[in-house]
């Protein structure tokens, strides 16, 4: 018997890979065929890691350059579905060959959890982008968004056909439904209306055996789930129905910056008592990030207050002296706009520009990490002092504070997935990137 040399085996090794892609591939492109999607579809909407495309389908929805890597796992193969078929589909090819399923809308989740798993398991991607259908009903203030579509596009077709609806959801507009509603979904209207999930009122989604169920037929137990207690790990959510909510006619932003060299630990301090209990039209974020004064040259915080207030800028006023006079805010800091302009402003977009920018799905990925905490009881003006001490030293991490109270405070715990309700004062985000 010949023996086979170091090289071959090596080779072998080599090819061993691929040759167990492929074979995954045609097992999985088979049994697709086998539930009846045609030939033709399967070519456009399945992709293997030897295809010209694969790549670039895998990059285009990571946003975080941690998940990028040679090391980081790559699937087995990604669908990207166009029809409701194709998920009922992939789901089942999935569950007949034994490989895990990924779900990714936007690919926002910050660890990566929507398009890596763990070392050494098998999985695939299904990935919505392509099923990204609006369709809205201002009688009834009521629409129905599919997974695939971003935060963008639907704040974009509410704003085509009124000025006074919107959605409460998030500021960045390249995230997409899918995963934000099903992982509660929180922006700067929470206070008024709570978060997305509070205003989800049906969804459609593919179960583990195929079938394609809408709230009734699902059961109030797996729409619970669905709706806010991260949905992929129960099913693929087709589409959520959401309820539209009212906005007037004219809102108004500020952005405010005071540094320590402005007292910003005694209005930081004062924010805490004051953010969750002011009237519900307000919110109030606040950024804390490490500086450098530009006239002394030495380390200092710099605290930014970025607000969105339901109304106009009189009113805003009378609200701010009353409650938050500490700001020092003035009518000059205050901007006037629809609520469509807020939305841009909040993505850091000129308010002025055409909203169609909202409808580029482009995102500048980095290295980054978050976490986050929720705060019952205020901090002191010591411990902030301590916490600007660390982030100075460190010279990089951010923090943001959002503050909850309101519409917030009166949903119950149990009511959805999210139990952070009564009681929280603000969520902290703890935030760091990198090249």
């Amino acid at each position: 018997m010949e023996e086979t040399s170091p090289s071959h085996f090596l080779l072998l090794l080599l090819l061993l890979p691929l040759s167990m892609a492929a074979s995954d591939y045609d097992t999985f492109v088979h049994c697709l065929s086998n539930h009846s999607i045609p030939q033709n579809q399967i070519s456009t909407i399945v992709y293997a890691p030897n295809n010209p495309s694969f790549t670039t389908i895998l990059q285009s929805y990571i946003r975080n350059l941690r998940f990028a890597t040679a090391a980081t796992p790559k699937p087995l193969i990604i669908i990207t579905p166009l029809y409701e078929t194709h998920v009922q589909a992939a789901v089942l090819c999935s569950k007949l060959t034994g490989k895990q399923l990924k779900i990714r809308s936007g690919g926002h989740d910050y660890d990566g959890l929507s398009y890596v798993s763990a070392a050494g398991v098998p999985f695939i991607i299904l990935d919505t982008f392509n099923l990204r259908s609006i369709s809205l009903d201002t009688t009834t203030n009521t629409a129905w968004v599919q997974s695939g579509a971003t935060l963008g596009e639907l704040y974009f077709k509410i704003a085509s056909i009124s000025k006074t609806h919107g959605f409460p959801a998030g500021a960045c507009s390249t995230i997409a439904v899918g995963g934000h509603l099903g992982c509660g979904g929180y922006g700067n209207m929470l206070r008024k209306y709570g978060l997305s999930v509070d205003n989800v009122l049906d969804a459609r989604i593919v179960d583990v055996n195929g079938r394609v169920l809408n709230r009734k037929a699902m059961g109030e137990d797996l729409f619970w789930a669905v709706a806010g207690g991260g949905a992929a790990s129960f099913a693929v959510v087709l589409s959520y129905k959401i309820r539209l909510v009212l906005v007037p006619e004219t809102v108004t932003v500020f952005r405010v910056e005071k540094t320590l060299e402005q007292n910003a630990t005694d209005i930081v301090y004062r924010w805490q008592f004051v953010a969750n209990k002011t009237d519900n039209d307000l919110f109030v974020r606040l950024l804390i990030q490490p500086t450098v004064n530009k006239q002394t040259g030495k380390k200092t915080i710099r605290t930014s207050f970025i607000s969105l207030f339901l109304g106009d800028s009189n009113r805003l006023m009378t609200v701010m002296n009353r409650d938050f006079p500490e700001l020092g805010l003035q009518k000059q800091d205050c901007m006037e706009m629809s609520w469509i302009q807020s939305v841009l402003y909040w993505a850091n977009f000129d308010p002025n520009n055409s909203t169609n920018v909202l409808l580029d799905r482009t995102y500048a990925a980095k290295f980054s990490k978050r976490k986050s905490d929720y705060l019952q009881t205020p901090i002191s003006k010591v411990g902030l002092e301590s916490i600007w001490n660390k982030m100075m030293e460190l010279g990089k991490p951010g923090f943001v504070f959002n503050p909850y109270g309101g519409r917030m405070g009166e949903i119950p715990a149990a009511a959805t997935p999210f139990p952070h309700r009564a009681g929280n004062i603000f969520k902290i985000q703890y935030s760091l990137n990198w090249e």
